[in-house]
């Protein structure tokens, strides 16, 4: 069996990717909050909201406001995602340090979910990062349904790859292959994964799960093992598309570290206070929630053994 890194990076993607799709609208002053909470956690890289039209996420369109409030620690990069060449002055402006752009593998799903064929949107997306250049600002891709899509099924690698040379070829600094669905496999995860690093060497690349059938963690050791060091998580499980019956969110964060943190992977991210943020969650996002790792604690949490043992056998 192949073996990975020894350290990986998280990107911890609740705060925008998460909190997007939340029915509660969370005020301004909690997103900053739970933001800062997380920086405290030892993430690489925070996504921190979305500079898309207001109307079409209201959930953040305290955008501006939220990046300029949180508290920055130089070890942590704040990214956000933007629709356009408006929604990069804006994030710039903000003081964003990486941007993140998002487009579909599958024409249905982008046309769904981006209101743009595909063309239109690697128009759309070359503007931007040709407009990003004069900011120094760097620009990843992110490529949803790059595992599979709802509408037109499995998506070969071969046209996940053409897209992904056509935007790096444009200027993008990074490529992430989203599972926006919860439809990849281990072995097509290992696979794209193994081709994606072959073509692009040197080049970061991010792996972006979703846990809709239960792969998540297994999809993530799947790319790990091929050399991936990124992984996209978001704390709780946050997260969704609505796109996909029956959806789940984002792999869970906390449980990534902790299987990663079991395996002697060094993560950055400190599992305890992570846990603190995942607690106040029901509370921020005002519905019920829980994740095993919440009920069931790290794996060498000890407990009392039962009081009739000291009865039967002594102390």
């Amino acid at each position: 069996m192949n073996t990975g890194a020894s350290r990986i990076e998280i990107n911890e993607v609740g705060p925008r990717d998460g909190l997007q799709i939340e029915k509660a609208f969370v005020p301004t002053e909690e997103k900053i909050a739970l933001v800062d909470a997380l920086s405290d956690c030892g993430f690489a890289r925070i996504e921190v909201t979305s500079f898309t039209s207001p109307r079409a996420i209201p959930a953040l369109a305290d955008a501006q406001e939220v990046m300029r409030g949180i508290r920055r620690r130089p070890d942590v990069i704040y990214t956000a995602l933007v629709p356009n060449v408006r929604g990069l002055e804006r994030a710039v402006e903000a003081g964003t340090q990486e941007i993140n752009l998002v487009m579909s593998s599958s024409e249905t799903h982008n046309r769904a979910n981006l209101r743009m064929t595909r063309a239109q949107s690697l128009e759309e997306l070359t503007n931007i990062l040709r407009a990003a250049q004069g900011t120094s600002t760097p620009c990843n891709v992110s490529l949803s349904t790059a595992f599979g899509c709802p509408f037109d099924g499995d998506v070969s690698a071969e046209e996940v790859l053409r897209l992904a040379h056509e935007l790096v070829n444009a200027g993008a600094a990074g490529i992430t292959l989203c599972d926006t669905t919860g439809m990849a496999y281990p072995t097509q995860v290992a696979a794209l994964c193994e081709r994606t690093l072959r073509e692009f060497p040197g080049l970061p690349i991010t792996i972006h799960l979703h846990n809709t059938r239960g792969m998540a963690l297994a999809n993530a050791i799947a790319a790990w093992q091929t050399g991936v060091i990124r992984f996209d998580a978001a704390v709780g499980g946050l997260g969704g598309c609505p796109f996909a019956p029956g959806a789940s969110g984002n792999v869970n964060t906390e449980e990534l570290v902790h299987m990663f943190e079991c395996m002697g992977v060094t993560t950055g991210v400190t599992l305890d206070p992570l846990m603190n943020v995942v607690r106040g969650l029901p509370q921020l996002v005002q519905r019920e929630f829980s994740t095993p790792l919440l009920a069931a604690g790290h794996r060498l949490a000890t407990h009392q053994p039962p009081a009739w043992l000291a009865e039967k056998f002594g102390a």
